[in-house]
């Protein structure tokens, strides 16, 4: 039988490449996109919708129109700094939208595979698993953490997938992420300085993208982390996309976190333990290192 997919955020990066993944196998998926705005994907092979998912009745009956078999919720405010300064934006979209998308999947059925994140931890101890504590020290982490504790109260089947500083490339893309920025920041000569003192285990969107379709095949419910497996300073991150892409490494200054005077504090180090994601979702990150040359090779 085939399996409708409904995508939140199908213009953002992940939304892209759950596209490009899915709509590989059209006698298995078909695909709805919903977004803000014209379709930037590039891709006619798949139904689009321009709406405003924090319109509650609007979202609703659209989606009770479709029937998606799953939602995969890639929308969000993920600018920390701007989640501060927003708080109402962030929790409408990081916190309301979920529970609207909650009420349609009790009425349909629909399995929702949810995003998280790592900012949902308060950094003390790094490496991760699912069930550590929970301690926001920003009010994006604290939305993300209410999210994921309406999915945990409700009756719905649901996954969430916890993940870290992802990037990749798609087409049009309205933001930039830290292997595109020091890429072309070095590629432009320019100088750049780069927290030494925070540590992440970076994610490619592809093997996101992967970790969302194997919940869909595996009808995956619960928490699970997806990420690289290698933990790194963000400095040392900036180090080996510079290597990779055969860049000037002298034009990277490393800094400290509390030179940059940011609005919303971060966590020191995350970075997940991926046992479970291992055992249950039968999926097996490699490091950044190999991640980048992956990345490396799509780019050519």
């Amino acid at each position: 039988m085939i399996k409708k997919i409904l995508i939140t955020g199908s213009n953002g990066l992940l939304g892209q490449n759950l596209l490009e993944l899915l709509l590989k196998d059209k006698d298995n998926y078909e695909v709805v996109g919903f977004s803000r705005g014209a379709n930037r994907s590039g891709r006619t092979d798949f139904e689009y919708q321009d709406i405003d998912i924090t319109n509650k009745e609007l979202l609703v009956a659209s989606i009770l129109k479709i029937k998606p078999n799953y939602i995969i919720n890639t929308a969000a405010m993920t600018n920390v700094d701007a989640c501060e300064n927003d708080k109402k934006g962030c929790y409408d979209l990081n916190v309301n939208v979920v529970a609207h998308l909650i009420d349609v999947c009790q009425q349909t059925n629909a399995h929702l595979i949810h995003l998280s994140t790592d900012f949902i931890f308060d950094g003390v101890k790094g490496n991760y698993n699912e069930t550590d504590k929970p301690n926001p020290l920003s009010y994006y982490g604290e939305t993300k953490l209410l999210s994921e504790k309406l999915l945990e109260d409700s009756s719905i089947n649901f996954t969430i997938l916890r993940t870290i500083l992802v990037y990749g490339l798609v087409n049009d893309m309205s933001r930039s992420n830290i292997v595109l920025w020091v890429k072309e920041s070095l590629e432009k000569g320019n100088e750049i300085t780069i927290v030494d003192d925070q540590y992440r285990t970076p994610t490619y969107v592809e093997d996101l993208a992967i970790a969302c379709k194997l919940s869909i095949d595996q009808n995956a419910n619960g928490v699970f982390h997806i990420s690289s497996n290698q933990l790194m300073s963000i400095y040392e991150i900036a180090q080996e996309i510079a290597n990779t892409f055969q860049l000037d490494t002298t034009l990277i200054k490393p800094i400290s976190t509390a030179t940059l005077n940011q609005t919303a504090n971060r966590p020191v180090k995350t970075g997940f333990d991926l046992s479970k994601t291992n055992k249950k979702l039968r999926f097996y990150p490699k490091s950044f290192k190999e991640d980048l040359q992956r990345f490396k090779q799509k780019l050519m």
